[in-house]
């Protein structure tokens, strides 16, 4: 019987790497995405200019790792793992992203001369599964707590967030952002969950004229006429139709002969509408927040309340 090997198996047209090859294509390929975010690490880092290769030939310049191995085709398969791993630090962390390419990078150059030198691959991973352990063991060694000193902790972190923004873009404003984001953070009161803080973007101005406001920031128009400053707020959040522009008659057809019953179903809409504001007035608000739309004759009927209404 004739050994066909794995050529039965495979699809046509695929290639197969083994041993030794394998191993190098493996190395070169991981290593040359290491090497092609290397030089933008660090607060003097340099950026990259992207071009994209669809019609737009969109350019984008930026120092970012994350962004730098998202928009470049790899086909190497462990450089496709240093790729991941890129992703991964930016999902959980947000920050890091060029550093463990770059440190993942150099342990693989480094693996590469102990293969040369004859040593099991096994034996290396098994060293830098101790390695770890030694780093890890003697950072928490060097780590020091001031979460009950609160002046501490909040210089602690002031530190923390200038170290991150001096490679970002923001590195000239750093000591202003650090500031924005420490104190974003800090009034979480210990929760993680970031979607607490809420940033709204706005073109024009410099830098150093974001802010940090207290409470929330809903960017939406106030009706005509309506107060716009409202101090003690008693705030109404609803989810309901506030528009009486149309006839909304759903399910059933109404056949009229004149223009005078068109006009008394609008009018008894318009009456149902206003009986829907008068309950709502009932809760003693002076601010009114509906999901929906807010049509004219509510909004007119708000406006004479003196109540702000918010729609949409």
């Amino acid at each position: 019987m004739e050994n066909q090997g794995s050529s039965g198996v495979l699809k046509q047209g695929t290639t197969e790497e083994k041993g030794e090859m394998a191993r190098l294509s493996s190395f070169v390929g991981a290593m040359a995405i290491a090497d092609l975010v290397a030089s933008t690490l660090g607060p003097k880092g340099m950026d990259k200019i992207l071009e994209s290769m669809g019609r737009s030939k969109h350019v984008t310049v930026t120092n970012d790792g994350a962004t730098i191995l998202k928009s470049v085709y790899v086909d190497n398969p462990a450089a496709r793992v240093l790729v991941d791993i890129s992703k991964t630090q930016d999902d959980e962390v947000g920050d890091g992203t060029t550093s463990v390419v770059v440190l993942a990078g150099e342990l693989l150059r480094e693996a590469e001369r102990l293969v040369a030198q004859r040593i099991h691959p096994m034996t290396i991973i098994a060293g830098y599964r101790e390695a770890v352990t030694v780093s890890r063991d003697y950072l928490e060694g060097l780590a020091m707590d001031n979460g009950e000193d609160p002046v501490a902790f909040r210089n602690d972190l002031l530190r923390i967030a200038k170290t991150t923004l001096s490679s970002k873009i923001l590195t000239q404003d750093k000591e202003h952002f650090a500031e924005l984001a420490v104190d974003a953070v800090l009034r979480l009161k210990g929760s993680g969950n970031l979607e607490m803080i809420q940033i709204i973007k706005r073109s024009g101005g410099s830098l150093r004229d974001s802010f940090l406001d207290e409470g929330f920031i809903l960017d939406k128009r106030i009706g005509v006429g309506q107060p716009k400053r409202v101090e003690n707020a008693k705030i109404l959040i609803a989810n309901t139709s506030m528009d009486t522009d149309k006839i909304k008659i759903y399910g059933a057809r109404v056949r009229v002969d004149s223009m005078d019953k068109v006009a008394s179903i609008e009018a008894a809409e318009k009456n149902k509408m206003k009986q829907k504001v008068e309950n709502i007035l009932k809760h003693n608000c002076n601010c009114f927040v509906n999901r929906q739309l807010i049509y004219n004759y509510p909004e007119q009927l708000f406006t004479d309340a003196g109540v702000m209404a918010i729609e949409h």
